[in-house]
């Protein structure tokens, strides 16, 4: 006999199934809660709320566990590529190397992006923030393929917007890093990779042929794969109540790149570099900041430390700590901010107050190091983000429009006032 819930109300009893997931998660099925009982739930930001089934990305915070497609990500992290790992988001399974060579002819042969984008582009003022830059010229790829407006196209044309967007996205994001430098743009190469050509296009020069160095492509590819997905996160969810409304998907991802934006979710390892910034304007004691930290009074909290999420450890950091390393032992970077990260890192490993609470470093921690390392302004990071977390913004769409997903449209509880009459103007007080 399957497990119920049983909710009595009104002297009535009302009966609720108890669903079980792969990984023995359970949940209350309470999609006749409202037409049996007249009652809604009252959730604020979803916290107990499962919105969807899905079998892309399972994440349990308090064992430090994340898995795409069954596959833990510490060994993707260390053995595939990200193109690998963009395919079994998108199909389910690792792709066979006639598969992947496919899958990476087709994302070559469209990385090019429309001269005319390129021109509205260059309209928007040089200090205007790269994340606005990126989700108007996402949206507007929509513009320029008018066929991906129809919900109702073969899956032969669906999958083809699916792979103008992978393929454009990181052009486009190499454009706002070049403009922001007051550099011309450096055009896709075909006989790179992804990674590489990404790192091409943004920081090589049109004077120069393509030197990328193996150690920054590494952990680019390691970044980009961590951030690939993390289950039903703001921006996601975004991305599929946007999709709901059979919205094409540039517009769902556009969606999701603005919810990306917000300080709470995608602007974490920029506030790590920015709290950094201030500890060595403050003269770089980090003793000093650590007991701040520890100070339940001092509003001072570490960025990068700790996770919403995860409750132990966030498995993604122990993946790029070492990548971090490398990239800073190999490029030499005498930074004074880097080196106030790593006496933080110390300091905060070692310490028992932040131990004891378990505020280990995050992937924001040394992602922030890493980025900061190679070149990239802060502003540039959630644009990172965002590159990499596209291939799961893309999955979860095509999997809501495979489910058939009815249009999302959340419940609420009313509290503003009750009946009134209208007032005529010269009347009211």
């Amino acid at each position: 006999m399957s497990d119920t819930i049983k909710l009595i109300y009104n002297g009535e009893e009302h009966e609720f199934p108890v669903v079980t997931g792969s990984q023995n998660e359970k949940g209350i099925d309470i999609k006749k809660l409202r037409g049996t009982t007249g009652l809604v739930t009252l959730d604020p930001g979803f916290k107990n709320t499962g919105s969807t089934t899905s079998g892309i990305t399972f994440l349990n915070g308090e064992q430090g566990v994340l898995r795409y497609r069954g596959y833990p990500i510490e060994q993707l992290a260390e053995n595939a590529s990200f193109t690998e790992v963009s395919y079994l988001l998108l199909y389910g399974e690792l792709p066979n190397k006639e598969q992947l060579a496919d899958f990476d002819r087709d994302l070559t042969m469209h990385t090019l992006v429309h001269e005319d984008i390129r021109n509205f582009f260059l309209a928007y003022p040089s200090k205007s923030h790269p994340m606005g830059q990126l989700l108007s010229i996402v949206s507007s790829l929509s513009t320029f393929y008018p066929e991906s407006l129809d919900p109702n196209r073969s899956n032969e044309a669906r999958q083809l917007t699916m792979i103008r967007l992978l393929s454009k996205f990181p052009t486009i994001v190499s454009w706002i890093h070049k403009k922001s430098v007051g550099h011309p743009i450096v055009y896709p190469k075909n006989n790179l990779d992804y990674v590489s050509n990404f790192l091409n296009m943004t920081f090589g020069q049109v004077t120069d042929d393509a030197e990328v160095d193996p150690v920054i492509a590494s952990a680019i590819n390691k970044l980009l794969i961590l951030h690939g997905d993390h289950e039903q996160n703001c921006s996601t969810s975004t991305v599929k109540i946007v999709g709901s409304s059979h919205a094409n998907l540039y517009a769902s991802v556009s969606a999701g790149i603005a919810a990306l934006w917000g300080p709470l979710h995608g602007g974490a390892n920029q506030a790590v570099l920015e709290m950094l910034e201030n500890i060595k304007n403050d003269g770089g004691n980090v003793d000093k900041w650590l007991d701040k930290a520890k100070d339940k009074n001092d509003p001072f909290r570490l960025m990068g430390f700790g996770h919403r999420v995860y409750k132990n450890f966030d498995p993604r950091a122990t993946i790029i700590k070492k990548s971090a390393d490398e990239v800073l032992e190999k490029l030499g970077v005498n930074d004074p901010v880097l080196e106030i990260a790593k006496k933080l890192e110390m300091a905060a490993l070692n310490d028992d107050y932040f131990k004891s609470r378990k505020l280990f470093p995050n992937v924001d921690f040394y992602s922030g190091i890493i980025y900061r390392a190679i070149g990239f302004p802060v502003e540039m990071f959630t644009v990172l983000f965002a590159l990499g977390r596209l291939p799961g913004w893309i999955a979860q769409w095509k999997e809501m429009r495979d489910l058939k997903t009815p249009i999302g449209r959340p419940r609420q509880i009313y509290t503003g006032e009750t009946e009134r009459q209208f007032v005529p103007l010269a009347q009211r007080k």
